[in-house]
């Protein structure tokens, strides 16, 4: 598997090819009071800014870290409103309390969460909010389609160590996981289920970002979609975790 530069070297494609969040995540933001106008925002991992668009929509002050020039390049001319710092979230840093929200977006799982979490509760007002979202491309709730009985087979003849860490649908676990060390308590745990029609070509640039898969298996998938008609249906997941930011960790606060 590839690290994350895989999305700068397809930074255009990345920008056409990965979907919008469903509106209803979005909403759900705002019904919890976190998404507003004048909330000061960072995003980790911002991309081209696929997330970026609908925090800039509902009011917010938005700053992004994004270490790729090409994306970080992409996300400034769409949204010169933005301020981006083109580093890592591990290499950032902002004052204390210079944030509401934090938001990673299809992000965290490339992160180094010892490094992370602390400097999030750190850059984060005393009751700021931290939200972790992400893209699951397949709904396991739904029965398997031809296609996805297809991109099974193909996965399935992999032979290379899975990604560590939590799945992408692993939610509860991720929640558990962003919690330890006791900076960030779950308070909101939701997903949101969705479907899109894609071509030939959608999928191939789709599944070409990626970063586990291969280009021959990008290319079979495309073919699959075509042996199937030309156009396919999926179904997909939008888990959603909202962590609140703890005053005083309580792991620390036992150390005092």
């Amino acid at each position: 598997m590839s690290g994350p530069g895989h999305f700068e070297r397809r930074a255009e494609v990345y920008d056409r090819a990965r979907p919008p969040y469903p509106q209803a995540l979005w909403d759900r933001l705002r019904d919890l009071g976190l998404l507003r106008p004048g909330a000061r925002v960072v995003e980790l991992g911002a991309g081209s800014g696929l997330a970026t668009a609908p925090l800039v929509a509902a009011g917010a002050r938005v700053t992004a870290v994004e270490p790729g020039p090409a994306l970080a390049g992409l996300l400034r001319r769409r949204l010169p409103a933005v301020t981006v710092h083109e580093t890592t979230a591990e290499a950032a840093r902002f004052d204390p309390g210079s944030f509401d929200l934090a938001v990673a977006a299809t992000a965290v799982h490339w992160f180094d969460l010892d490094v992370v979490l602390p400097a999030l509760h750190g850059w984060l007002r005393p009751d700021g909010a931290l939200v972790v979202l992400r893209h699951a491309f397949g709904d396991p709730t739904v029965a398997p389609t031809p296609f996805r009985a297809r991109v099974a087979a193909i996965t399935g003849r992999r032979s290379g160590p899975p990604r560590l860490g939590p799945g992408e649908l692993d939610t509860q676990e991720w929640a558990a996981r962003l919690g330890e060390g006791g900076r960030f308590a779950p308070s909101h745990v939701e997903e949101f289920r969705w479907r899109a029609e894609l071509s030939a070509d959608g999928v191939r640039d789709l599944f070409s970002t990626f970063s586990d898969w291969s280009p021959d298996e990008v290319a079979e998938a495309g073919r699959a979609v075509e042996d199937l008609g030309g156009r396919v249906v999926e179904h997909y997941v939008a888990p959603l975790i909202v962590l609140r930011r703890r005053r005083v960790p309580p792991v620390l606060r036992s150390a005092v």
